[in-house]
C-alpha cells in the first residue's frame, strides 16, 4: 500500500585502531578521538588483533525471554498506515460493514496517502468543488488520462468522507425532508430537527408527550397541521422506535437499530445517509465514538518461550537461511539492510522476528571475565578482568562521573546484554540523562548501527512530529521508549545527517552524549552495552535534566547530589573533572540561590534541613514535572507526603505561601566551602602547569637538570592530572632526553662499538644540536660535542690524503685506523679504502716488473691476477698507465693462447715437431698461458705414447690385445698427430674380429659363459645355483687356489713388457687346471651315483641344477651322473618330437644325454678349429682366448690320439665290425616300430573308450632298445679292462669342448655292451598321487656301477599309450 523505493546506505561514521598505548587508557582514547567521532553521534573501535576477551558467560544456565517485534510496526511512518486503516476498517465494522481495500491500477489503493492529500489540498468538499481529482491521482503517482479521478472521488466518498465526518465531531442536526408519507405542517414547511444530547434509550411515554407538545406548538401558532395516524378502534396507535435525529417512527424498513445502545435512526437520516440497511451487526454514532478512544501506549510484547542460547541460535539461524534462502553466512549485509527497511515500510508483509534486550548481566553473568568469586579465573582472564575496555569497569574508572554513584543502576553501572537474531531492531533514541554508551559485540553476525550526531537531535525530533504527528499525540514521549524508527533516507531527505556502520565480532561502538542511535541485526549475535560519563559530559547532563522537567519525566539519577557529592571529596577527582565540577557548581549554585530567593519573595518564610540523600528517590519526586529533588524542595502541611521542586513553586497547592516550607540539603553558606575544595584541586593543576611552562621555555642559562623534570612528570602522575598537551608535552621532553642521554653514554662506550649501527656526520651533528636544545641539561653533552671536533680534524687531513697525486700506502693506513676508532660513519672512509687499494695494487705492480724471475717461476699467476684486481680498481692515473703495460702483456698473451688452442683442436692433428717450435717460441712470454701449457702437457704425453709403442713393436712378443686397446684409447685422446697410431688401430680390430668370430663357432645363443671361460678347463665343478651365485663360488674356489693358473687373469695385464707372461708359462698352468678339473668330475660322478642308493631317504636327497628332490621325468647326464628334471634342462634331440618323456623314452638309447653344466658350447668340430688356429697364427696380438684355444686343441688331439689306439686293438675292432654287421637289422626294426606305433594308437583309442564308460583292458607294452628287438641287449660283451679304459676315455672326451668321431664310436660301442636294466631315465611319482594311477618310482644305475632295483609298471605303459590315443585324437580334430 506504500511506494517503497530501495535503500540508500547513509555514509559511514568514523572507525579508530588504536595503539597499544592508546589502548591502555579507555576514557582517555575516547576523550582524544572526541572531536570527531562527536560530529558523526556514533563511532566504532576496533581493538588490537591480540585483544581477544573470553567468553564468560555460562551458556548452559543462560537463560531469557525475548521480546516480539512486527516489523512494519516499528517504522513511524508504517505504524501510522496500520493505526489510520484498522480505525477505518473498525468504524465500518461498527457500522456493520466489512471494508474491502479497493484497487486502482492493478495496485491496493493507499488510503491513508489519499486522506492526506486530499487534506493538503484543503478537504474533500474543496477537492470536488474545485474539480482537482486528477491532481490528486498525479500526486498518488497515477499515471493521467485514465480517468483514475473521479475513481478515487468514489473511492474517498464511498469509504473515507463518513469516516472524516465522524471524527471531525458533527452534530445530528440538519434539514430534513419529510417522508412522503407523514405531514406534520399542512403547508409543508421545513421542519427543523431537534438535537439530541441526552444518552439513553427514550421511554414510550415520552415519546408520546414528544409528539403531543409538537402537536400543541403548532396549534399555538395557528398552523394547520394534519396527522395521519392508523388507529385500533377505540385505541390509537403509536410507533415504539422513534429516530432520534427526526423523532419519527414510520418507515420501519429503513430504521436502524443499535445494537450496542438500541437507539433508532432512519438511514436517511444519519450523516452521511445510508443507502442501504446494513447486513451485519450496526452502532449509532455515539456508540462507535465510544469505541474509538485513543490506544494504549505501544510497546513490544513479551515472547511466552524461554530459550537458551542454543535453542534461540537454532532459531534465528533457521529463520535466516529459510528467508534468505541460502547459508546464513553467505547472505551480503547490503542485502539484508535493503531488505529490513522493505519490510518495515512494507503494510502487506508481517514478518515478526524476536530480540532479547536489555538482559541485565547482574542476573545472567557478563559476557567479560569478572571477579565475583563464583569462578576462578584461568590464564589472561586476569587480564581482561582488570581491563578498562571490561564493560564491567568502564562505567567506574577514576576518570568516569558515574562511579561517585554508589547505586547499581542496571543498563548504566551495570551492562545489558542483547541477543539478538535477523531484523531484529533498536528504535531511535538517546541514552539516559544523555550520557555516553558503549556497546561490544562478543560473537555472532554483524550489528549495523545508524548515528545522528547531537547537534541535530532536535532537528531529528521535528522531522518525526512533522512526519507521524498521530504517534505523538498520543505518546508525547515516544522517542523515549524506544519504540520507534524511521528510515534513515526519509531522515536525510529532511536534512537530519545519518551515518551508519557495521560492528562486526570483537568490536567497540561508542554513541556520544545525545547523539540518537537505532540499529538492526544481521543474524544470530551477542553484544553487551553499558553506560559511561566524563567531565565533559557534566554540562549535557545538567541540560538533560532541565530537559526531562519539561518533559514531566522521571530521572534515574540526582544530577545535583551527583554533584555534590563529586564537591565533597575533591581530592579523589581527577583534575579535568575537578574544573568541571567547579564550574558546574559554581552555575547550579548561582541558580539554586535564585530559586530561593523567588521562593521567599513569595511568601514562603519557613525552611528545614533535611538529609535528601537518605530517601528514597520515590519519595523527593516533584510532584509536577517528576525531577528527583536533592538540593531543595517545597512541602505543605496539607500534604506531607507530596513536595514539589523550587520551579514549580505555585503547582504545589492551594494553601497559602505561608503554610509552606523550604526544605534543602544544604545552606546557601556552605557552597562556598565546597567550591573552595574543589576549585584549590583545579588550581593545584595550574601551578604545576606554571611550573612546567617555565622549565620547557628556559634559555641556555636557566636550564633544569633532568633530574627535575621528572620530579614535575611524577607529580603530575601521582595528582593524576589532565592528559592534556602540556602533559604530554612533559613526557616527551623527559623520554627525549632520558632517551639522549642513554643514546650519548651509549656512543662514548668503546667496547660496544662494533655491534652497533653508527651515526653519520649529519647525524652526529644534529644530535649534538638535539642535546643543547633540550630544555634540561645532559652530562654528556660536552663528550659528544668533543667527538663531533674529532670528526671534523679528520675530514681535513682525508682531503689533503686524497689530494696527493701518489697515493701513499702508509699515511692512507694510519688515516684509516684514525677513522675507525671515532665510531662514527665517515663518508671519506670508503674513498681511503679506495686509495689505499690502489696504493697497495701499484706497490706489487712495481714489485712485479722488478722481478720478471719471479713471474715466470709461477708460471704467470700473478700477471692475470694483478689485471683482474686491476680492473675493479676506482680510477686513477697511476693505476691507468700500470693497467695499460700490464694489457699490452695481457693481448700478447691472448693471440699465443689463441694459437695454441688452434693446435689443440686441428683437424687433422699437427705433428710434434710442430709443436715443439710453437712451446719453445712462447717460454719467452711472462705470463701464463693455460692453452701453451695444454699443449706442452700433450707434446710431453705424445712422446711417452710413442715411446710405448717403439718397446711393444720391438718387444720379443707380441702385446695382448688388452694393452693395444689401452695404448690406442690414450692415443686417440692426444691432441698431436701419432705415426703408429693407424697400425696399433688395424691390429686392434683384427684381434676383435677374431675373438667375435671364434666366440660364435663356440658359444650358445644367450650362453651365461664368456669365451675365455668355455675355452679353459672348468673350474666350476659341482658347482649349482644361478649364475651369480654360481660367480662367487668359483671366485671363492679361485682365491684358495692361489698361485694357479686362472684364465681371467690373462687379460689383467699390466702395461710394462717384464710383467707379460711366457707361452710355456701359460701352457703348464693350463695343464695343471686339467688336472684339477679331472679329478674333479671323477669326485662328482662318485658322488652323484652314490645318491641312488639312499633307497629309503631318496627325498633329501637334492637333484638337478635347481637342487630339489626327485619329481616327474628325469634324466641323467652321461658325464656328472647327476640326475635332471626334464623340466629345468633342455632334452637331446630325437627324430620326432614328442611329449616329455615319452618320446626320449623310446629313442633314449639312441640319444646322449649330457647337462649344461658338462656341454657349456655348440663344441665344433676339431677341422673349424684348426682353420681358426690358422688365422690366430697370422694375428701379431696375443689373446687370452687364443692361447686357451691352442690348449684346448692340443688337449684334444692327444685324447684323440689315445681313442685311436685302443679302438684300434683286436677286441675294440672286432666288436665295432660287429656292430656294422648289426646296422642293417637296425633299418628293418625301425620299419617294424613304426607299424606297432600305429596298432598301439588304435588300442589306446579303445583303451581310453573303455576307461571313459567304466572298462579296463591290459595294454601291450613294446620295448624299444638301441639294437634290434630280435637280439636282446648286451650285443657285445667286452673284457673289464677294455670296458673300464672305454670309459675313461669316454669322460675325458665328454669334457672336451670339441666333436670328435671317436667320441661316437666309444658311445655306441659302451651302448652295445649295456645290459637291458641299465635305463639312463626315470619317472618319479608326484606326492598325492597313488600309485595305482600313475608310474612307479624307478631308481637305476648306469655303466656297471648299480643294481636296477624296480621296473617300470605295465599300468605306466598304459599311460602312455593312453596319452598317444589321445595325442591321436587331437591329430584327427
Amino acid at each position: 500500500m506504500s511506494v517503497f523505493s530501495e535503500f540508500v546506505p547513509p555514509p559511514e561514521c568514523p572507525v579508530f585502531e588504536p595503539s597499544w598505548e592508546d589502548f591502555s587508557d579507555p576514557l582517555g582514547f575516547i576523550n582524544k578521538i572526541r572531536p570527531i567521532a562527536e560530529k558523526t553521534g556514533i563511532c566504532k573501535i576496533r581493538p588490537p588483533e591480540e585483544w581477544q576477551p573470553p567468553f564468560a558467560c555460562d551458556v548452559r544456565n543462560f537463560r531469557f525471554t525475548p521480546r516480539v517485534q512486527r516489523l512494519n510496526e516499528l517504522e513511524a511512518l508504517t505504524r501510522v498506515k496500520l493505526n489510520f486503516l484498522d480505525q477505518i476498517a473498525k468504524f465500518w465494522e461498527l457500522q456493520g460493514s466489512k471494508i474491502r481495500f479497493p484497487h486502482v491500477e492493478r495496485k491496493i489503493l493507499d488510503l491513508y496517502q489519499l486522506s492526506k492529500i486530499v487534506s493538503s489540498e484543503g478537504g474533500f468538499e474543496t477537492v470536488c468543488k474545485e474539480r482537482i481529482w486528477s491532481k490528486v491521482a498525479s500526486r498518488m503517482g497515477f499515471p493521467p488520462g485514465k480517468g483514475t479521478g473521479s475513481l478515487l472521488r468514489s473511492h474517498y466518498e464511498r469509504i473515507l468522507y463518513p469516516y472524516e465526518l465522524f471524527q471531525s465531531g458533527a452534530t445530528l442536526t440538519r434539514e430534513n425532508k419529510e417522508p412522503k408519507g407523514l405531514k406534520i405542517f399542512g403547508t409543508s414547511p421545513k421542519m427543523v430537527g431537534l438535537e439530541i444530547v441526552s444518552a439513553g434509550k427514550a421511554h414510550f411515554w415520552l415519546t408520546c408527550i414528544f409528539i403531543y407538545l409538537l402537536m400543541l406548538k403548532a396549534s399555538w401558532v395557528g398552523l394547520n397541521m394534519t396527522i395521519t395516524i392508523c388507529c385500533l378502534p377505540l385505541i390509537p396507535q403509536i410507533d415504539l422506535y422513534l429516530c432520534l435525529v427526526c423523532g419519527r417512527g414510520d418507515e420501519e424498513d429503513r430504521l436502524l437499530l443499535c445494537d450496542g445502545c438500541d437507539d433508532s435512526y432512519h438511514t436517511f437520516c444519519l450523516i452521511p445517509p445510508l443507502q442501504d440497511v446494513p447486513k451485519g451487526d450496526w452502532r449509532c454514532p455515539k456508540c462507535v465514538a465510544e469505541c474509538s478512544k485513543p490506544r494504549e501506549a505501544f510497546g513490544f510484547e513479551q515472547a511466552v518461550r524461554e530459550y537458551t542460547l542454543q535453542s534461540f541460535g537454532e532459531m534465528a539461524d533457521h529463520f535466516k537461511s529459510d528467508y534468505f534462502n541460502m547459508p546464513v553466512h553467505m547472505v551480503p549485509t547490503e542485502l539484508v539492510e535493503k531488505e529490513f527497511w522493505r519490510l518495515v515500510s512494507s503494510i502487506e508483509e508481517d514478518v515478526i522476528v524476536e530480540y532479547g534486550a536489555d538482559i541485565s548481566s547482574k542476573d545472567v553473568g557478563s559476557g567479560f571475565p569478572i571477579r565475583d568469586g563464583k569462578r576462578r579465573l584461568l590464564g589472561d582472564e586476569e587480564d581482561y578482568a582488570n581491563s578498562g575496555w571490561n564493560l564491567n569497569n568502564m562505567p567506574v574508572l577514576e576518570q568516569s562521573v558515574l562511579t561517585h554513584i554508589n547505586v547499581d543502576i542496571s543498563g548504566m553501572k551495570v551492562p545489558w546484554l542483547y541477543v539478538g537474531m535477523c531484523f531484529s531492531s533498536f528504535c531511535w533514541h538517546i541514552e539516559d540523562h544523555w550520557s555516553y554508551s558503549i556497546n561490544f559485540l562478543h560473537w555472532g553476525e554483524p550489528k549495523t548501527w545508524y548515528g545522528v550526531p547531537a547537534s541535530a537531535a532536535e532537528q531529528l525530533e521535528a522531522v518525526m512530529k512533522k512526519l507521524a504527528p498521530e504517534l505523538f499525540d498520543s505518546q508525547p514521549d515516544l522517542l523515549h521508549q524506544l519504540v520507534t524508527i524511521m528510515n534513515p533516507n526519509v531522515l536525510m531527505e529532511h536534512g537530519v545527517p545519518v551515518y551508519r556502520t557495521n560492528q562486526c565480532a570483537g568490536e567497540f561502538v561508542v554513541t556520544f552524549p545525545r547523539a540518537y542511535h537505532s540499529g538492526f541485526n544481521q543474524g544470530y549475535n551477542f553484544a553487551e552495552a553499558v553506560n559511561f560519563c566524563t567531565a565533559d559530559w557534566l554540562p549535557m547532563g545538567r541540560q538533560c535534566v532541565a530537559h526531562y522537567r519539561r518533559l514531566h519525566r522521571y530521572c534515574v539519577f540526582s544530577h545535583e547530589e551527583l554533584l555534590c557529592k563529586m564537591a565533597a571529596d575533591p581530592e579523589s577527582l581527577d583534575v579535568e573533572l575537578a574544573a568541571a565540577v567547579f564550574k558546574e557548581m559554581g552555575e547550579m549554585m548561582e541558580e539554586e540561590t535564585q530559586l530561593r530567593q523567588a521562593a521567599q519573595e513569595m511568601g514562603v518564610l519557613s525552611s528545614e534541613q533535611e538529609v535528601f540523600e537518605l530517601v528514597p528517590d520515590d519519595e523527593r519526586q516533584c510532584y509536577k514535572c517528576k525531577t528527583t529533588c536533592f538540593l531543595s524542595a517545597l512541602t505543605c502541611s496539607c500534604s506531607p507526603d507530596r513536595l514539589v521542586c523550587l520551579h514549580h513553586t505555585a503547582d504545589l497547592c492551594d494553601c497559602p505561601m505561608g503554610n509552606k516550607c523550604v526544605r534543602y540539603r544544604y545552606d546557601l553558606e556552605e557552597f562556598p566551602s565546597m567550591l573552595y575544595g574543589v576549585k584549590t584541586r583545579a588550581q593545584s593543576y595550574d601551578t604545576w602547569a606554571k611550573r612546567v611552562t617555565e622549565a620547557l621555555a628556559a634559555d641556555q642559562k636557566n636550564k633544569k637538570d633532568l633530574i627535575e623534570l621528572k620530579v614535575l612528570l611524577e607529580d603530575a602522575e601521582d595528582r593524576k592530572y589532565p592528559e592534556n598537551a602540556l602533559f604530554r608535552r612533559l613526557r616527551e621532553m623527559v623520554k627525549e632526553a632520558e632517551t639522549c642521554s642513554s643514546v650519548a653514554q651509549l656512543r662514548l662506550r668503546s667496547e660496544t662499538s662494533r655491534n652497533r649501527t653508527k651515526l653519520t656526520v649529519d647525524e652526529l651533528k644534529a644530535f649534538v644540536d638535539q642535546l643543547y636544545r633540550l630544555p634540561c641539561i645532559i652530562s654528556q653533552a660536552r663528550q659528544v660535542k668533543e667527538l663531533l671536533e674529532n670528526v671534523e680534524d679528520f675530514h681535513e687531513r682525508a682531503q689533503v690524503a686524497l689530494a696527493d697525486e701518489m697515493p701513499d700506502s702508509s699515511k692512507l693506513q694510519a688515516l684509516l685506523d684514525l677513522g675507525s676508532g671515532l665510531d662514527v660513519e665517515l663518508p671519506e672512509l670508503p674513498q681511503l679504502k679506495q686509495e689505499l687499494q690502489q696504493a697497495r695494487w701499484l706497490d706489487e705492480v712495481s714489485v712485479c716488473e722488478t722481478n720478471i724471475l719471479f713471474v715466470w717461476s709461477e708460471r704467470g699467476v700473478v700477471m692475470p691476477r694483478l689485471i683482474d684486481s686491476g680492473v675493479g680498481l676506482a680510477p686513477h692515473h697511476a693505476v691507468e698507465k700500470a693497467m695499460a703495460e700490464l694489457q699490452e702483456i695481457l693481448t700478447v698473451s691472448e693471440r699465443w693462447e689463441e694459437k695454441a688452442r688452434a693446435c689443440l683442436q686441428a683437424r687433422p692433428r699437427h705433428s710434434m715437431v710442430t709443436l715443439e717450435s710453437i712451446v719453445l717460441e712462447a717460454r719467452n712470454i711472462p705470463a701464463y698461458l693455460p692453452n701453451i701449457l695444454a699443449l706442452r702437457e700433450a707434446l710431453q704425453k705424445a712422446k711417452e705414447w710413442t715411446t710405448k709403442v717403439e718397446a711393444i713393436q720391438s718387444g720379443s712378443s707380441y702385446a695382448y690385445l688388452e694393452q693395444l686397446e689401452s695404448l690406442l684409447a690414450r692415443g686417440r685422446s692426444i691432441p698431436v698427430r701419432l705415426d703408429p697410431l693407424a697400425q696399433v688401430e688395424s691390429q686392434v680390430a683384427a684381434a676383435r674380429a677374431w675373438r667375435e668370430r671364434t666366440a660364435r663357432t663356440f658359444l650358445k645363443k644367450n650362453s651365461t659363459y664368456t669365451l675365455l671361460q668355455v675355452l679353459s678347463p672348468r673350474v666350476d665343478i659341482g658347482v649349482y645355483g644361478n649364475s651369480k651365485s654360481k660367480r662367487k663360488r668359483v671366485k671363492e674356489l679361485m682365491e684358495k687356489e692361489r698361485g694357479g693358473f686362472d684364465p681371467d687373469t690373462l687379460s689383467d695385464l699390466e702395461e710394462s713388457l717384464e710383467e707379460v707372461r711366457d707361452p710355456t708359462t701359460v701352457v703348464a698352468a693350463f695343464k695343471a687346471k686339467e688336472q684339477k678339473e679331472v679329478e674333479a668330475i671323477h669326485s662328482l660322478r662318485a658322488a652323484n651315483l652314490a645318491k641312488m642308493a639312499m633307497a629309503d631317504r631318496i627325498e633329501e636327497v637334492k637333484f638337478c641344477l635347481c637342487r630339489k628332490t626327485a619329481s616327474g621325468f628325469m634324466l641323467q647326464c652321461e658325464l656328472c651322473k647327476d640326475w635332471f628334471h626334464g623340466a629345468c634342462v633342455p632334452l637331446p634331440k630325437t627324430g620326432s618330437q614328442k611329449k616329455l618323456g615319452v618320446g626320449w623314452q623310446s629313442n633314449g638309447k639312441d640319444s646322449k644325454f649330457l647337462c649344461p653344466l658338462c656341454q657349456r658350447s655348440r663344441r665344433p668340430r676339431l677341422e673349424t678349429i684348426l682353420s681358426l688356429l690358422v688365422l690366430l697364427q697370422k694375428l701379431p696380438v696375443r689373446l687370452p682366448e687364443g692361447e686357451a684355444l691352442q690348449c684346448l686343441t692340443e688337449r684334444a688331439m692327444s685324447w684323440q690320439d689315445r681313442a685311436r689306439q685302443a679302438l684300434a686293438t683286436e677286441e675294440l675292432s672286432s666288436a665295432l665290425a660287429k656292430l656294422s654287421v648289426l646296422s642293417q637289422r637296425m633299418v628293418e626294426q625301425a620299419a617294424r616300430e613304426k607299424t606297432e606305433k600305429i596298432i598301439n594308437a588304435e588300442l589306446q583309442k579303445a583303451a581310453d573308450i573303455r576307461e571313459t564308460y567304466g572298462y579296463d583292458m591290459k595294454v601291450w607294452d613294446p620295448v624299444t632298445p638301441l639294437v634290434p628287438r630280435s637280439l636282446e641287449p648286451p650285443v657285445l660283451e667286452l673284457s673289464p679292462q677294455a670296458k673300464a679304459q672305454l670309459e675313461e676315455l669316454m669322460m675325458l672326451g665328454d669334457l672336451l669342448e670339441v666333436s670328435l668321431d671317436e667320441t661316437q664310436h666309444i658311445w655306441r660301442i659302451l651302448q652295445a655292451t649295456h645290459p637291458p636294466s641299465e635305463e639312463r631315465f626315470l619317472q618319479v611319482m608326484e606326492p598325492g598321487q597313488e600309485p595305482g594311477n600313475e608310474a612307479v618310482s624307478k631308481k637305476v644305475s648306469q655303466g656297471g656301477e648299480g643294481e636296477e632295483e624296480e621296473r617300470e609298471s605295465s599300468r605306466q605303459g598304459r599311460g602312455h599309450q593312453r596319452g598317444a590315443g589321445k595325442k591321436k585324437r587331437e591329430e584327427d580334430t
